[in-house]
């Protein structure tokens, strides 16, 4: 987890690590969304498109697939990171989200970065606080090392 700044211009500068990881995709290009319209996510382009790939196809609950794949399209856009390691939100996104001019908080979760908001930061960090200990036992059942 790491904090950062959404400035006025609505770029968020990712931290080393996270500029390192998108500088090692060849294709440079981001896509910068969100799917529930309380979490931005930035996918390296690659795996944007996998999602992509995943949302049209998905048969169990197309209505849900639609939805996501409408939320992903109305708030999402295209961008690349610049020279400094900053990523771009568009102003939808940034007003839908609450993000504007305020601190956010990164972190890298199934291949993009998640960005959280203070108050969904904090939302977040309450219910994962609840019975960490229950639910650390719980995956060590299912196999987590």
């Amino acid at each position: 987890m790491y904090p950062a700044r959404m400035d006025d211009r609505g770029r968020v500068k990712v931290p080393a690590p996270f500029k390192e990881y998108l500088e090692r995709f060849e294709d440079k290009r981001l896509f910068v969304t969100s799917l529930d319209r309380r979490i931005a996510q930035v996918y390296p382009i690659i795996f944007w498109k996998k999602t992509e790939k995943f949302l049209e196809t998905y048969s169990d609950d197309p209505e849900a697939a639609e939805n996501l794949a409408f939320n992903a399209a109305d708030l999402g856009a295209e961008t690349e990171m610049d020279a400094q390691g900053r990523i771009l939100f568009s102003p939808e996104l940034r007003r839908e989200l609450g993000l504007e001019d305020q601190p956010v908080h990164l972190y890298n979760f199934g291949g993009h970065i998640e960005v959280l908001s203070p108050a969904l930061y904090a939302e977040r960090k309450s219910a994962a606080t609840v019975k960490p200990v229950a639910d650390k036992a719980k995956l060590r059942q299912a196999g987590l090392k």
